[in-house]
C-alpha cells in the first residue's frame, strides 16, 4: 500500500474517532437525546476506509488530487485607433459612415498626399484637424479643407482650376479609412500640433517664421509659434 493512501487512511480514522470524542463530551454536559450518533459515525467511517482500501493506486489518486485549474485568456482585439501606418492598420479600420467631414478630410489627404506613405498622408489629416483646434482657422474640417485667403485656398487642389477626379480607387480607399480613423479619435501623435507643411519645391514666408517639427517623405510640417504677453 502506497503512503499516500496509508496518510489518506489514517486520517480517515483520525476523523471518525475525532467526531465521537467530542459527541460523548457533548452528551456528558447536556441531555441530547443523539448520543447514539457518535457510534453511527464511527461506524459509517469505518466503512469508508474499508471501501477505500479496494480502490487501486492510480484511480485513489484521481480521487484526492486536487482540480486542475486552467486560465482561459481571450485574445484582445487590437484597437483599430492604435495607429502603426501600415497596411494591416487601413485594414483593421472599420467602416465609417459616409459624412462631409469625412469627405473633406479624405479629399484633403488624397489631392496633396497620396503618393506619400500612410505615415505621410496620416501626417496631412493631422494638420487638417489641428487647424479645426487653432482659433486662426475654421472650426470645421470643411471649413478649413475649403478656406480661401492670401489670394488663393490653404489647399492648393481647392482652387487650382483642375476638376477633382478620384482617379486611383485604391489610393481614394486608404484616404478614406485614413480619414475616418481621425476623425474617430485617433491620437495625432505624428506632427507635434503642425498647422501647415510644404514641400521641398515650395519655400513659403512664414517657414522661417514657425518653428518646423517634423519631416515626413516630402512635407516639412510647421505649427505656430506661441506668443506670450509681456509686461
Amino acid at each position: 500500500m502506497s503512503s499516500l493512501k496509508c496518510w489518506t487512511r489514517s486520517m480517515v480514522m483520525l476523523l471518525a474517532l475525532a467526531p465521537a470524542a467530542h459527541a460523548e463530551m457533548t452528551v456528558s454536559q447536556s441531555n441530547d437525546p443523539s448520543a447514539p450518533l457518535s457510534i453511527n459515525l464511527a461506524g459509517l467511517f469505518a466503512q469508508e476506509n474499508a471501501a477505500l482500501g479496494q480502490v487501486d493506486e492510480g484511480r485513489f489518486s484521481e480521487i484526492i488530487a486536487p482540480p486542475v485549474v486552467t486560465k482561459t485568456t481571450k485574445a484582445k482585439k487590437a484597437d483599430p485607433l492604435a495607429a502603426t501606418y501600415d497596411a494591416a492598420w487601413i485594414e483593421a479600420l472599420p467602416a465609417a459612415p459616409e459624412t462631409a467631414e469625412l469627405d473633406c478630410l479624405a479629399r484633403a489627404v488624397y489631392f496633396e498626399a497620396r503618393g506619400e506613405s500612410i505615415k505621410g498622408q496620416a501626417a496631412v489629416a493631422e494638420v487638417v484637424l489641428n487647424r479645426t483646434d487653432s482659433p486662426y482657422f475654421p472650426r470645421t474640417v470643411c471649413g478649413v479643407v475649403n478656406q480661401a485667403g492670401g489670394g488663393g485656398c490653404q489647399f492648393s487642389f481647392v482652387c487650382d482650376g483642375r476638376k477633382d477626379v478620384i482617379g486611383d480607387r485604391q489610393a481614394w480607399y486608404v484616404a478614406e479609412k485614413i480619414a475616418a480613423a481621425y476623425i474617430a479619435g485617433t491620437p495625432r501623435d505624428l506632427t507635434d500640433g503642425a498647422t501647415y507643411f510644404h514641400t521641398p519645391a515650395v519655400k513659403p514666408s512664414w517657414a522661417s517664421r514657425f518653428p518646423m517639427t517634423v519631416r515626413i517623405g516630402a512635407h516639412f510640417f510647421y505649427r505656430q509659434p506661441i506668443f506670450t504677453a509681456s509686461n
